[in-house]
């Protein structure tokens, strides 16, 4: 069996950030439920030139270095990053790929919102397994989602966390360190209209966003909450679960757990349910949410605070409106 690894990851994060006590007067949130409650003790956003493609390319840069890999011997650059992008109806993988010199490739992009990555990561890896061609591949992401938020929209307000930022992998085909295994996804379809762009959300004297006229809006707040508070855990526990036991494994055996930035309470809610502490994940409150981004960003602070470990089994998990939760399984080191 073919097997596929990561052989360097990076992220970019734009210098200028909002703290909880920035964000308090736009939002009329107190600093503390902002900061406590809602877990954003920072986010990081986007300057001008901060583009989605530019911030997924300066990751990318960062995860060939880390792999001692030259772009020319990537085939393939897979955007699943931000569909709010630089230009609509366009495909930012081809703008990456040129960014970062890879000129043998071929690219484009795959779209699941913030359940984008394990998903991207487990297409890939088939992908790879059935083209030997494919020696190296590249997924690549940025976010600046918190652009198309209006902050006094009560609506939006589990999106005040959005940050902006960029994240990339690099795969290997036939490799032997940190390998890909199994994986799980589940999409409820009735949830799938839930989160759209509107105008009736853009508020008073807020301009348009680039091309984008409208702001992320819930249609039905109440049938939103209710749904999820009924599926959402049970769901994440359900593809964190399978793509662990799809990988010869069990809950047991998990390590470390990198998830998407959600609050806190269900953060550890969701650690608790599949047997894990908080000293084995990654809580993202200086960065918020950042789309698809975060799974690589937990790997990289994980790793910077001693909590992966050569040998650990750990798992990527997200989950973004449409609705879909993915978890992906690696074998660290």
């Amino acid at each position: 069996m073919t097997s596929v690894g990561i052989a360097g990851f990076g992220t970019y994060f734009p210098p200028a950030v909002q703290t909880s006590a920035d964000l308090a007067p736009l939002t009329g949130i107190p600093e503390a439920v902002l900061r406590e409650k809602m877990g954003i003790r920072q986010r990081h956003v986007a300057g001008e030139h901060d583009t989605v493609t530019y911030m997924a390319s300066q990751a990318s840069v960062k995860a060939l270095e880390t792999a001692g890999v030259s772009p020319e011997q990537v085939k393939l650059v897979i955007s699943h990053g931000s569909e709010h992008k630089d230009h609509i109806v366009w495909n930012a993988a081809a703008k990456i790929q040129h960014n970062i010199g890879a000129v043998n490739a071929y690219s484009f992009e795959i779209y699941a919102l913030c359940a984008g990555a394990p998903i991207a990561m487990n297409m890939a890896k088939s992908m790879m397994a059935g083209d030997p061609r494919l020696e190296y591949v590249l997924l690549a992401a940025g976010s600046r989602e918190n652009d198309l938020i209006n902050l006094k929209n009560e609506r939006s307000r589990f999106m005040f966390n959005f940050g902006a930022g960029g994240g990339a992998m690099l795969l290997q085909r036939n490799a032997t360190r940190n390998l890909i295994l199994g994986a799980s996804a589940i999409t409820d379809g009735s949830l799938s209209e839930t989160v759209i762009l509107t105008e009736a959300a853009i508020g008073d004297g807020q301009p348009v966003v680039g091309e984008v006229k409208g702001r992320l809006d819930v249609t039905d707040p109440d049938y939103m909450a209710a749904r999820l508070g009924d599926t959402s855990l049970t769901n994440f526990v359900r593809v964190i679960r399978e793509s662990v036991e799809s990988s010869g494994a069990s809950l047991s055996d998990v390590r470390f757990l990198g998830i998407t930035h959600m609050k806190r309470s269900f953060y550890l809610e969701i650690l608790h349910a599949v047997g894990l502490t908080a000293e084995q994940s990654i809580y993202l409150e200086d960065y918020g949410h950042v789309q698809s981004v975060d799974q690589v960003l937990t790997i990289e602070l994980g790793l910077a605070a001693g909590k992966i470990k050569p040998g650990d089994l750990i798992v990527l998990a997200g989950a973004g409106t449409g609705y879909t939760w993915s978890a992906i399984t690696v074998r660290w080191g």
